[in-house]
């Protein structure tokens, strides 16, 4: 840490004092903060597109989280809902669905009456800037308002102002795309139909979708794992299933993870993703860059470069599962410092880089790794891992804690990050240098 990184946040003026922090995205990150926030007394305000608290968790709700209930909860939001009367989850070993978390813990928090009051759901941010000030003028940057574009439900544009911003709207909303250059393959247009985000349910809400049909999963990670077994399940009541997984590597080192995984659920992916392989349930075809797709009758063709050939698939459902990018059109006006491949904050993209941590080892970090050039303005939660995977919320968690006490002042609190995760997931604090 430098002696920039312990500049001390800019003081307000009567232009900031009366302002609140905005906060993009109700989802486990940007309540988290709330609830910092509310314990150091600094008002704030969120803005959720969706229409409902955790919109992007309750759209994966079938999923089973890899963490338990004990790396699930942030401290300052137990603190709160406790006072309140709430109990905590009585088995913290579990791991919870995404609509557990989401009914246990986020809805309850949410409808906390500090919270509940600050929250506009419906509420899309299209673009964040400094108050008469594009990018380009720094005079007196630091001490204007933010101003946040904002385009509710009904079709309403309006601007509000804020002292800072914290940005944790996630990516679940951007994701990666299925050609392998990282632009839509041609003729996407034509087959959007065919084609169904990750982690979609196939055993409830969509079943009907799937039932009967071939199903093309692409990626390989574990949103990937995740509807292979489920797609797994389909088979048994509805034989005439059928599955091919492709990947563009030469393996899925990510899904595979060691046995000695002390997140149990996240290694059991892996093993369950085996069997279905060794027993002819799950087709593999790797090394397979997609370059275009066309209409095939009422199916979709998939046309891909294998081993330098050209290759056909047909299928009736594509399942993206490539990953996610975080949306950064909407900050076109904010100085930002992001790492040019993985497009996270850049002090904290050497340590997330797939590349380089292929367990998904991360040492704990806060304010320091995630402030921008752009005073008070921060990017936190699964956005700020741009388009590296492995995050979990405890992470999130403790970058929220860090920045709220670097908002409020607390230069020692935000400077003194602490985080105890399983080895394997992300590291602890004493944890040793050849943890990956």
């Amino acid at each position: 840490m430098t002696l920039i990184d312990l500049t001390t946040p800019v003081r307000l003026n009567s232009r900031l004092d009366p302002l609140p922090v905005a906060i993009i995205g109700a989802g486990p990150i940007g309540l988290a903060a709330a609830a910092h926030l509310i314990e150091r007394g600094l008002d704030f305000v969120i803005y959720e597109s969706g229409n409902t608290i955790a919109s992007s968790v309750r759209s994966w709700g079938h999923i089973r989280l890899f963490s338990p209930w004990k790396h699930l909860i942030d401290p300052a939001a137990r603190r709160l809902l406790e006072a309140s009367g709430w109990t905590q989850p009585r088995y913290q070993s579990t791991a919870p669905s995404g609509a557990e978390l989401v009914g246990q813990y986020l809805a309850p928090l949410a409808a906390l009456e500090q919270i509940r009051s600050r929250i506009h759901t419906g509420v899309t941010v299209t673009a964040v800037t400094r108050e008469g000030m594009d990018r380009t003028r720094s005079m007196g940057r630091a001490s204007t308002p933010f101003v946040l574009r904002i385009s509710e439900a009904g079709g309403a544009i309006s601007e509000v102002t804020a002292r800072a911003v914290i940005d944790a709207s996630g990516t679940y909303l951007t994701a990666n795309s299925l050609g392998s250059n990282g632009l839509d393959p041609l003729g996407f247009d034509d087959v959007a139909g065919h084609v169904t985000s990750a982690l979609p349910d196939v055993l409830g809400a969509e079943r009907n979708r799937f039932a009967g049909r071939h199903i093309t999963v692409v990626g390989a990670g574990h949103s990937a794992a995740n509807t292979l077994i489920n797609l797994a399940t389909l088979i048994q009541t509805e034989p005439a299933t059928t599955v091919t997984w492709v990947i563009r590597n030469r393996s899925a080192e990510r899904v595979f993870t060691s046995d000695d995984d002390e997140l149990p659920r996240r290694a059991l992916l892996g093993s369950k993703v085996t069997k279905l392989i060794d027993f002819g349930v799950v087709r593999v075809i790797d090394g397979f860059e997609i370059t275009a797709l066309r209409p095939h009758g009422d199916q979709v063709q998939i046309t891909g470069l294998r081993v330098g050939n050209t290759e056909h698939i047909t299928s009736d459902v594509i399942v993206n599962a490539t990953g996610f990018r975080p949306d950064l059109g909407i900050l076109r006006e904010i100085r930002l410092d992001l790492d040019d491949i993985v497009e996270a904050p850049a002090k904290l993209a050497p340590l997330i880089d797939p590349t380089v941590h292929s367990c998904g080892t991360v040492e704990p970090h806060g304010f320091a790794e995630l402030q921008q050039p752009e005073p008070n303005f921060f990017i936190a939660g699964m956005k700020s891992y741009g388009r590296a995977p492995t995050f979990l919320l405890a992470t999130g968690y403790e970058q929220v804690r860090s920045i709220v006490a670097y908002l409020a002042g607390d230069l020692v609190s935000a400077g003194t990050v602490e985080l105890v995760l399983p080895a394997t997931g992300v590291c602890s604090t004493t944890a040793s240098p050849g943890c990956c």
